[in-house]
C-alpha cells in the first residue's frame, strides 16, 4: 500500500490542518510515494521500537520525532541516531499529535478509560464531563484507572461535580478550566499556586500515563484498515525509586 493512500485515511479520520501552530504533525520520514507493508502505532519512536520494527515500515507516532528544525545531524545523538536508523530500514514516519488529541484522545481518555459518558470537548484540548464523587474518592478512580501509584493533587475535600480533561501536558490552559477539578500532566509550581488560590483542584496524571493510550485508541479506529497493524507500547522514559 502506498504511503500516500495511507495518509488519507489518516487525514480524513484526523485533519492535520486542525494541529496547533507550533506543532509538527504529519509526515516526518519517508516519501508519500513509499510502499508500506505494514504499520506500528506507538506513543513515542524510540530505540526499543525500531529494533522491533521490520523494514519497508510506517510508523504513525502520537509524538513527532522532529520538533523543531535539525540544525546538525549528528547520529551519536538523539534524534539524528534514531532517524538513520529508520533511514536504514527503509522506515516512514507520521505524527499524529495536537490534531488528534482534539479529535479523539482526550474524549477516549474521559470516556472509555475513566469511564464518563457525557464527554464534550472543545477547540482547547479540553473535555468535560460529569462527576458526582468527593474529591477523594475521584481521585482514588483516577489512580487506579491509570494505575499511578502516587498521585500530586491540589485542592481541598470538596464535591466534584464537573472535570475537565487534557492528555499530556495542559497546566497552560489552567486560566481556561472551567471546572471543580482539572486532570492533566506535567503541571508546573506556579500553575498549582494558580489553580488553589483560584479554587480548582487539581490531579496530575502524568504526561506518560495519559497519552500511552494513543495506539489503542487509534487501533480501534482502523478496523477496516487493509494492512496489518501493531500496537506497541512505549518505554516510560521515567522510574520511580
Amino acid at each position: 500500500m502506498k504511503l500516500h493512500e495511507i495518509y488519507k485515511i489518516l487525514n480524513e479520520l484526523s485533519p492535520f490542518e486542525l494541529q496547533e501552530s507550533w506543532d509538527n504533525s504529519g509526515l516526518q520520514i519517508g516519501s508519500m510515494s513509499d510502499e508500506v507493508k505494514r504499520v506500528y502505532l506507538s506513543l513515542d519512536v524510540d530505540t526499543f521500537l525500531l529494533d522491533e520494527v521490520e523494514e519497508n515500515s510506517l510508523i504513525v507516532a502520537h509524538h513527532p520525532l522532529i520538533f523543531k528544525g535539525l540544525k546538525k545531524i549528528n547520529f551519536n545523538s538523539y534524534p539524528s541516531s534514531l532517524i538513520k536508523k529508520m533511514i536504514k530500514k527503509d522506515i516512514s514516519l507520521i505524527a499524529m499529535h495536537t490534531n488528534f488529541d482534539k479529535t479523539h484522545l482526550n474524549k477516549y481518555v474521559a470516556t472509555k478509560v475513566l469511564g464518563f459518558k457525557s464527554a464534550t470537548c472543545s477547540e482547547d484540548f479540553i473535555c468535560y464531563f460529569d462527576v458526582g464523587m468527593s474529591f477523594s474518592k475521584f481521585a482514588l478512580h483516577v489512580k487506579e484507572c491509570f494505575g499511578i501509584e502516587y498521585l500530586r493533587v491540589v485542592g481541598d475535600e470538596k464535591e466534584i461535580k464537573r472535570c475537565a480533561l487534557t492528555t499530556g501536558s495542559g497546566g497552560e490552559l489552567i486560566g481556561l478550566i472551567d471546572a471543580d477539578c482539572y486532570l492533566s500532566g506535567d503541571f508546573k509550581y506556579h500553575q498549582a499556586l494558580e489553580a488553589n488560590e483560584n479554587n480548582l483542584n487539581l490531579i496530575d496524571i502524568e504526561h506518560f500515563a495519559s497519552e500511552s493510550y494513543f495506539p489503542e485508541c487509534l487501533g480501534k479506529n482502523l478496523k477496516n484498515f487493509p494492512l496489518k497493524v501493531i500496537m506497541s507500547n512505549s518505554k516510560n522514559p521515567f522510574s520511580y525509586k
